[in-house]
């Protein structure tokens, strides 16, 4: 395989006309982020945000000029509102922020929906949401703050909801902190298929996805927020998810670019906040809660995980971070409490093995609490899609 250079990168990439079709893009300074990883060429091109849409025919023409040098296997090309630092065209590559390995990713725009595929919904703003191709409905699994279990709550939903009955697919979109390939104990990577698409992997039921199957576990993530939202983009519309009735999506914490850009161009069909009880963590949940029901997203419920201890050897019940503020929240918002995950150090060891707890003990109270919860999530999805009010969910203690 010959050698890509950088050199050779930028050369091909002014034979491309910048937006004004009269200099190329190197020479306007547009180029930057340029990482070479084997047959991989990831790189950035700087536009104005407004014309994003009427500039994707410039993002495919610098991915099909790349693509024709000698050694290229495939291409990721990102348009940033971010210009680059101090107007360089010729950034040296990152040591450290591998692209994502996808077998081709020539094009971020989604694929034509197939028959019968969910039709794209109306955004708050007016503009079309485009569907999964045989999803029938996407839920966020989201915190304000980290260290909540928010991926640990995602991932035993998701399975949850497989054994209710569904066919469900996750995905983390967790890009600077993926652990579904920890949680699910998954390894390797996705293999490619027709045209653009990936397979996606298979753990305990469910199809799975993560940027962690497409860089080593412990490369940093050193990337702007726009080109993570383009490698959630492909991970969610260049991936073969098949059919599914459920995908679950473990959103990363907070309420930054990334999320805000889930929830405004994804049809997502519903929210699932995760806190803890003390209040500090209920602060945090309010303001994701709000970020959802400012984008029109419904939210189904509130989870309040690490609710109580049972010592498991004497039988006691202890409150160690509070008890019952994710419940007090959800009653004065108005949004329904799906249920309280207990502190159980079983679900830590069997998430740390990579086998949930939900799939190593199907039939204990841990997974028990988690089908309920799932069982709840599918009735206010039931009630989000019909547009009647939905009942009042009672928690029995």
């Amino acid at each position: 395989m010959a050698d890509i250079t950088e050199e050779a990168v930028l050369g091909r990439l002014r034979l491309v006309k910048g937006p004004d079709l009269e200099s190329d893009l190197v020479t306007l300074g547009l180029v930057s982020d340029i990482i070479i990883e084997g047959g991989k060429v990831t790189f950035s091109i700087s536009i104005d945000p407004r014309r994003a849409a009427e500039l994707e025919p410039l993002r495919q023409a610098a991915a099909k000029a790349v693509g024709m040098l000698a050694g290229v296997e495939s291409t990721l090309v990102i348009l940033t509102a971010e210009a680059p630092a101090g107007g360089a065209a010729t950034p040296k590559a990152s040591p450290v922020a591998a692209p994502p390995r996808q077998p081709d990713a020539r094009a971020i725009q989604p694929p034509p929906p197939a028959p019968g595929a969910p039709r794209p919904r109306q955004s708050p703003g007016g503009a079309l949401k485009a569907g999964v191709p045989g999803v029938e409905a996407i839920i966020a699994v989201a915190s304000g703050k980290g260290g909540v279990g928010k991926s640990t709550t995602a991932v035993n939903l998701a399975l949850a909801l497989a054994q209710n009955g569904l066919r469900v697919g996750i995905l983390d979109a967790d890009v600077y902190g993926p652990s579904l390939p920890r949680l699910l104990s998954l390894s390797g990577r996705p293999q490619p298929l027709t045209g653009r698409l990936i397979r996606p992997m298979e753990a305990f039921g469910l199809k799975a996805m993560s940027m962690g199957l497409l860089v080593d576990e412990e490369a940093p993530m050193i990337w702007r927020g726009p080109m993570v939202v383009s490698a959630l983009t492909q991970l969610l519309r260049e991936v073969a998810w098949g059919d599914l009735d459920v995908m679950v999506v473990d959103m990363p914490p907070g309420t930054g670019d990334a999320q805000l850009t889930m929830a405004q161009q994804v049809p997502l069909a519903g929210a699932v906040i995760v806190s803890t009880p003390q209040d500090l963590a209920l602060i945090d949940a309010r303001k994701g809660l709000a970020m959802f029901q400012r984008v029109d997203v419904p939210v189904l419920g509130i989870v309040e995980n690490m609710s109580y201890f049972v010592c498991p050897h004497c039988g006691e019940r202890s409150e160690l971070f509070g008890h019952g503020g994710a419940r007090h929240e959800a009653e004065r918002l108005g949004v329904p409490f799906l249920g309280e995950v207990p502190l159980d150090i079983a679900i830590r060891t069997t998430s740390d093995s990579g086998t949930p707890i939900v799939a190593a003990e199907p039939e204990g109270k841990s997974a028990a609490v988690y089908r309920a919860i799932a069982r709840n999530v599918q009735e206010q999805l039931a009630f989000a899609k019909s547009g009647r009010a939905p009942p009042r969910i009672v928690i029995e203690d």
